[in-house]
């Protein structure tokens, strides 16, 4: 491996986890040119089975989040080894994983154990629902998927729920724990000492949800599947033509006008406008085949 040049060049950073939320975070780390140190068991990291696809044999799921890194194998139960991930881990200057909570410290490389001896140590710990209830749950993106309520918003309205086709909220977390652990060595570079970082899966989940959680909280209107309709943009979703499907995406009322000036109908925005009430444009942002609440009726 050669020398890193990086924004993060010189940092060493031990990589204890598995999976994705976890190794996608530490890949950003290493990409941005920290030295990172990945920790397996004897059997390995769970995504080294995860196939196919693969490329020479290797599982590409496990190439996808692991580029960049050193490895090392270490059996946490034998002495020797434990030893050596506990020096490994005195010497880091960021430490993360993603065991279920407390689970590292029967090993002694929980955060305030490896604080202890590297009080600049920036630890970042990863689970699937922090440390309160929920805390011995596994991490699994389909299971938070489920229970943020995202599996509610995908489908047809008259179909069952779906998930999403990538584990969005695990690479939502990765990307969490990167802008935490960075702002934390921040922290560290004014005032000498490290952090403990925590990022759970939910808590990503609910973030990434953004508008949907804030019409829930803030304006009390329940979410629902729509397709591939949008809850407050019309159009903006692909509509049938003569020889396929076809994106259409009118964000605001100046890009109403222009699709509508494309498609040789320049008087449909003051139509609209017409039927919603007086008061000016509609275009993108609220339509004829929305509600009063500016959602699509179900079907």
């Amino acid at each position: 491996m050669q020398q890193s040049s990086g924004p993060l060049a010189g940092l060493l950073v031990a990589d204890f986890s598995r999976i994705l939320a976890g190794p996608y975070a530490t890949m950003l780390l290493a990409d941005l040119g920290a030295q990172v140190v990945k920790v397996e068991g004897p059997d390995g990291d769970d995504t080294r089975t995860w196939m196919p696809p693969t490329r020479d044999d290797v599982s590409t799921y496990y190439l996808g989040i692991n580029r960049n890194k050193r490895s090392v194998v270490l059996d946490l139960k034998d002495p020797d080894d434990l030893a050596a991930a506990q020096e490994l881990a005195r010497r880091a200057d960021v430490v993360i994983e993603n065991f279920r909570p407390g689970g590292l410290a029967r090993f002694r490389l929980d955060y305030d154990t490896v604080a202890a001896t590297n009080e600049k140590v920036v630890y970042a710990s990863i689970s699937g629902f922090g440390t309160g209830a929920g805390a011995n749950l596994p991490g699994y993106d389909l299971m938070v998927q489920a229970i943020s309520g995202l599996m509610s918003l995908t489908g047809e309205p008259d179909g069952p729920p779906y998930r999403a086709g990538v584990a969005v909220f695990d690479v939502l977390a990765g990307l969490h724990v990167s802008v935490g652990v960075l702002a934390a060595l921040h922290h560290r570079r004014r005032s000498g000492r490290g952090q403990h970082v925590e990022v759970n899966l939910l808590s990503s989940a609910l973030s990434g949800l953004v508008n949907y959680t804030s019409g829930y909280v803030a304006g009390g209107t329940v979410p629902y599947r729509m397709g591939n309709a949008h809850p407050s943009l019309c159009p903006y979703e692909p509509l049938p033509t003569a020889d396929g499907e076809l994106v259409v995406i009118a964000g605001n009322d100046g890009q109403f006008r222009r699709l509508c000036q494309v498609l040789d109908l320049p008087d449909l925005p003051d139509e609209v406008a017409g039927e919603v009430g007086e008061g000016g444009d509609v275009g993108g942002v609220v339509g004829p085949v929305c509600d009063e609440r500016g959602l699509p009726p179900l079907p």
